[in-house]
């Protein structure tokens, strides 16, 4: 039988209980805080005879957290507690009566466990250390985070179309791009990019970004449209594309060029083996410079994961990407007449190789994405 995440989590936090000498995992915080959020998914895809709902207010809890409440979540290595705040009750007020009651006093939380849960730990007798180990968990995706990326993903793609077809729209006046005679702005783009994630029922979470020479749009130049989307359930995905309308091609042809090429080395990399994010940007960096970036300053590369986090695990250097892992890719090469050619995408790397969330085209002209 397959591991599932769940049981990722659990055997993660198990084995970091019994390396810390602890009996107890806790994490105290609102229903949109990623690191309860993350627990809580956890904790309610279990059978309802493996999770103790006392304190939920006959609220089950493997109903979807709200965002607006508090919880206290805990797991002893043989079910989860939950808790949930009622008008005459704290969630850490009750689950560390509960705990104490059940002889857990060794408890690791994470290091950010609000200051009013760890005193009422303390208060029922627990002494607390810390620990990463749920955010370290939190790397490797089950399938139905997979599948929520994904849908992340076709929300992005679907904002990047609007804005792609707002700029195949245009016409050169001058160098200023018009649409109809008036002239397209960044703030104008951004804001129709930020209505087509809304219509696709995401939030842009103030992530949707413009980046151009002026306010106003101009031809033959890099807009770098980036967006950043999420959903009602918390996951991010991640989108960045350069459009160039009317470009004459030289170096921003080259500069795209290299990234593309660049991002299909990614691809075979992650396709063959497991490296670590260190070796990855390596390899982004190498490939770009190839195509003649070589001024320290002329390439920029970022790899980690995303999910309820815009970046979360694997995040350092030395952290090898495992199996079932979702990234952000991110490179962008420096133009020597100025701005930047940028490109990024989500991914998840299994077994089975990589998978773009979602596929879409990296061309500089805009016309691409209405083919």
């Amino acid at each position: 039988m397959a591991k599932t995440a769940a049981s990722h989590l659990e055997e993660t936090l198990g084995a970091e209980l019994t390396a810390s000498d602890a009996t107890v995992f806790v994490c105290v915080g609102r229903g949109d805080d990623p690191d309860v959020r993350y627990c809580l998914q956890r904790a309610t895809r279990r059978e309802p005879d493996s999770v103790s709902e006392t304190g939920t207010s006959g609220e089950p809890p493997w109903q979807l957290p709200s965002t607006s409440r508090r919880y206290a979540v805990a797991y002893d290595r043989e079910r989860w507690h939950v808790h949930a705040d009622t008008p005459s009750g704290r969630p850490a007020e009750a689950l560390a009566t509960a705990l104490a009651e059940c002889g857990h006093t060794d408890v690791l939380t994470p290091a950010t466990v609000p200051h009013d849960a760890a005193l009422y730990l303390e208060g029922a007798g627990c002494s607390l250390a810390s620990t990463d180990a749920h955010t370290r968990a939190r790397a490797r995706k089950t399938s139905a985070e997979r599948e929520q990326i994904a849908a992340t993903g076709a929300t992005a793609k679907a904002a990047l179309e609007r804005g792609a077809a707002l700029l195949a729209d245009t016409t050169p006046n001058g160098h200023t791009l018009e649409i109809e005679g008036t002239a397209l702005t960044a703030d104008a783009l951004r804001g129709a990019i930020d209505e087509a994630i809304v219509a696709a029922g995401a939030f842009p979470a103030g992530h949707t970004t413009i980046e151009s020479t002026s306010e106003r749009l101009r031809a033959g130049e890099p807009i770098v449209v980036a967006v950043s989307p999420r959903t009602a359930d918390g996951y991010h995905s991640r989108l960045v594309r350069t459009f160039v309308v009317e470009g004459t091609g030289g170096e921003e042809r080259r500069a795209h060029v290299g990234l593309t090429h660049a991002f299909r080395s990614t691809q075979a990399m992650l396709t063959a083996d497991t490296h670590t994010v260190g070796a990855v940007e390596a390899d982004l960096e190498a490939e770009i410079r190839a195509f003649g970036f070589g001024n320290p300053d002329a390439v920029v590369t970022n790899v980690s994961g995303i999910g309820l986090e815009p970046q979360e695990h694997p995040l350092e250097a030395s952290e090898e990407i495992e199996p079932d892992s979702v990234l952000r890719l991110e490179a962008a090469a420096r133009l020597e007449a100025g701005g930047w050619i940028r490109l990024a995408d989500t991914l998840v790397a299994s077994a089975d190789g990589v998978e773009w969330l979602p596929s879409t085209p990296r061309s500089l002209e805009p016309a691409a994405w209405l083919e």
